[in-house]
């Protein structure tokens, strides 16, 4: 796709299935009603993750990450070079170097099964999910390959989030 090609990979969030003890579980409680770690990533077109910023809690919302992993020099987020760009979804922010898509137009894959592109936007954002989805993909191969991730074990909060990047890691050289 042409008009993407300064596009030099995608950002997301996921949430990891946590274990709390009670007393501290509220605030991870995310919409699947357990406790979950909220994980923004980064990953390029090889599904590799460039960026992993994990042990949010399950209840922030990907907008607060986001913004905080771009803004807090202490994550040492790269940010994308002059004339190159990341893929976000809807919720973040559009500013130089992040590309969302149109608001108030089709965006979902399936959305799109359902009847003809009808204009330039719906064309956009076509390509713009079909490119995202990169980041979907890796997700969905980082869970599968891990089982560790479907079924965190009881160890503390900070080795739970270890394990999130350190398979990440290991599924880069894999």
């Amino acid at each position: 796709m042409p008009h993407f090609k300064d596009c030099i990979g995608a950002i997301d969030g996921t949430h990891i299935a946590a274990i709390l003890p009670p007393n501290e579980q509220i605030p991870y409680i995310g919409r699947k009603g357990i406790p979950t770690q909220n994980v923004m990533a980064v990953c390029d077109f090889n599904m590799c993750f460039t960026f992993v910023m994990a042990r949010w809690e399950g209840s922030a919302d990907d907008t607060r990450i986001f913004l905080d992993a771009i803004r807090d020099p202490k994550y040492k987020f790269l940010h994308p070079p002059n004339g190159k760009y990341y893929l976000v979804d809807s919720g973040n922010p559009q500013m130089k170097g992040y590309l969302g898509p149109y608001r108030g137009q089709r965006y979902h894959l399936p959305d799109f099964r359902r009847g003809r592109l009808i204009s330039g936007k719906e064309i956009f954002n076509h390509s713009h999910s079909s490119l995202r989805s990169v980041i979907e993909q890796t997700f969905g191969v980082l869970k599968n390959r891990w089982a560790i991730l479907r079924d965190m074990p009881s160890y503390s909060f900070e080795k739970q989030t270890m394990i999130v990047v350190a398979t990440m890691t290991i599924h880069n050289f894999i």
